[in-house]
């Protein structure tokens, strides 16, 4: 059979499972990406698909390409499903995660690369710069539901925000890695240079462009006279131009794009927040989201059947199930010590900090601009990692929110079934 027909038949096919299986998973123990992983695992077993796997170290550019895109859209649609308006109070948890949690889980990481997996300081701080941010795309279970469907559980809201903004919170970190695998060493001159930077600048520019591009974007959206008004189109594709062109504009001016695209996804939600059009641009995002998602899990278990866990020592497997079960949970709990929420809930937030496509990508990003020591042991040790984040939380999640929220008295089926819940939007 032709090639091309074969490639045709297969993207129609994983449009379809892109459509149907959530459906079909919302009452088993299962997630998509699980599937999705399995597939390609699957995949592999066929003769000859294992040789056009894409190995990571072979394909670094093409695999940050994709899981960068992958990423920014979830952020996008991320940010506008949030209805809760930023504030000190409001988001004390996010706060919390990102200023505690996650700098506390980098340097745990790093600990345990160098101490455990034997990594020098440069590669030691890449895998735990690239581990410490949760994941925006893989954390669909545990996040609010979209737009406008009444107050978010401070679980949801804050595994949301927290994968919103942490995963551009890690550039500095990752940044800071490639410099000190270029020159083994930085002078103070440097230094000040990465804080100025690295640190400021490109974080500076994120957050001003993200929002002058997202208020800006909304008033045109919504606020223009009736007869010209965008938001009558309908068109949730929208969604994907406003993330392309934060993205670039932000990275054009060497700010951080991520950062950039969530910033300006909460500004255009708060332009009008209880429009109807905010659905039409979440579920278009979710759409572009879930369907690139499909194609790089895939990925992603066709290179684990193909051997890109092959050799991994126990110090490795033993590094990636402290991360899942240990790092994390403590970091999150600790970072939450003294907040009004039942221990259950605190709970749930350390323990769902869900590892993903966001460490595919820095991993791709940073080997692609510096040499860095055994980069075959970086890749397998976040694979497993991320398989084992994966299986692992997909198969807890619903039932584990499941039981807590039938035990508060939260209504949840209906954002689940993207169906309004009779309630006042959040303040």
């Amino acid at each position: 059979m032709d090639a091309y027909v074969l490639m045709l038949g297969g993207f129609g096919a994983l449009v379809l499972l892109t459509a149907w299986l959530p459906m079909v998973l919302r009452q088993l123990p299962l997630s998509l990406p699980i599937c999705c992983v399995a597939i390609g695992a699957g995949l592999s077993l066929i003769p000859g698909m294992a040789d056009l796997s894409p190995q990571p170290q072979h394909h670094l550019r093409l695999i940050e390409r994709v899981s960068e895109f992958v990423v920014i859209i979830s952020l996008m649609g991320a940010g506008l499903k949030l209805d809760r308006r930023i504030g000190w109070r409001r988001w004390m948890v996010t706060w919390r995660l990102l200023a505690l949690a996650m700098p506390l889980t980098i340097l745990v990481l790093g600990f345990l690369a160098s101490n455990l997996l034997g990594l020098g300081i440069a590669s030691s701080l890449l895998i735990a710069a690239s581990l410490a941010p949760t994941d925006p795309v893989l954390a669909s279970d545990v996040q609010v539901g979209p737009p406008s469907q009444g107050d978010e559980d401070e679980m949801r809201f804050g595994l949301t925000s927290e994968a919103g903004l942490n995963d551009g919170l890690a550039f500095p970190f990752v940044n800071l890695a490639i410099a000190l695998a270029v020159s083994n060493g930085l002078n103070a001159g440097e230094w000040a240079e990465w804080v100025g930077i690295s640190l400021v600048w490109k974080m500076f520019a994120g957050i001003v462009l993200g929002a002058a591009i997202g208020r800006g974007l909304g008033w045109l959206t919504f606020h223009l006279p009736n007869r010209a008004r965008l938001s009558r189109t309908g068109d949730g594709f929208v969604a994907l131009g406003i993330t392309c062109l934060t993205y670039a504009v932000v990275e054009a001016v060497h700010g951080y794009g991520f950062v950039g695209v969530f910033v300006a996804a909460l500004a255009m939600r708060w332009s009008d927040r209880g429009n109807d059009y905010h659905h039409a641009l979440h579920g278009s995002a979710e759409a572009f989201e879930r369907l690139a998602m499909m194609v790089l899990l895939v990925g992603f278990g066709l290179a684990i059947g193909a051997g890109l866990l092959q050799g991994i020592g126990w110090q490795g497997v033993a590094f990636a199930f402290l991360v899942i079960f240990v790092v994390r949970p403590l970091c999150g709990w600790i970072s939450l010590i003294g907040h009004d929420k039942p221990a259950s809930e605190r709970a749930v937030i350390s323990v769902f900090g869900i590892r993903g496509l966001g460490t595919i990508y820095y991993l791709a990003f940073a080997l692609g601009h510096a040499g860095f020591e055994q980069p075959g042991l970086l890749w397998s040790t976040a694979g497993l990692t991320i398989l084992l984040s994966i299986i692992l939380h997909g198969v807890s999640v619903s039932p584990i929110l499941g039981f807590l929220d039938r035990r508060s008295g939260r209504d949840t089926e209906s954002a689940q079934l993207d169906l309004p819940l009779v309630s006042s939007p959040a303040e």
